[in-house]
């Protein structure tokens, strides 16, 4: 039996505030990936993990995916909603990254929240997994999942980029205490 050809996807680049996003299309021009030019590998490997073989060839995303996400960085938080994306992953990551999408701007969740309300109350590390392979940063804002007690935890494109997405969103973060020390 041949091998199945590899999927070819377009790879644009788009400036924004907190360093360059890489914007990968299909020839419908949906997206499948957005992550940053720094974490590049880690990217290509979600991609490969999702879709097997993947040729990645620079192409520009559509003008409409390009304004929407300008629009988001320059404080039209909404414009997310407009963006239209495809995922391919297993059932329970499919859940996760549609739960995501649902996490309105300028709140945040914690992974056993999401979880319960997944009805898989039990699997908040399940759920962190699918999020930390959530090949569709900020449109699908993985970054709005923080730890029970507010810490921001793990971020594919780093912790800065994540406190940054919160703050740009309008989510106020109080400083967690440190372990074995009581809070005045």
């Amino acid at each position: 039996m041949p091998a199945k050809p590899p999927e070819t996807f377009g790879l644009d680049r788009l400036q924004t505030p907190i360093g360059v996003a890489l914007l990968v299309t299909d020839a419908q021009g949906v997206l499948r990936a957005l992550d940053w030019e720094d974490y590049a590998p880690r990217m290509k490997e979600l991609l490969r993990l999702h879709y097997g073989a993947v040729v990645l060839r620079d192409a520009r995303a559509p003008e409409a995916l390009r304004q929407a996400l300008s629009a988001y960085f320059k404080g039209d938080l909404d414009r997310l909603r407009t963006i239209e994306w495809r995922v391919a992953g297993t059932p329970f990551q499919q859940k996760v990254w549609h739960a995501l999408a649902n996490i309105p701007a300028g709140t945040t969740m914690s992974y056993g929240a999401l979880a319960a309300k997944l009805d898989a109350p039990t699997a908040m590390r399940a759920v962190g997994h699918a999020n930390g392979s959530n090949p569709i940063s900020v449109v699908l804002p993985c970054h709005r999942l923080i730890g029970a007690n507010g810490s921001l935890v793990k971020y594919g494109g780093g912790l800065s980029r994540k406190k940054w997405l919160l703050e740009h969103e309008g989510v106020v973060l109080r400083p967690v205490p440190a372990r074995g020390r009581v809070a005045a």
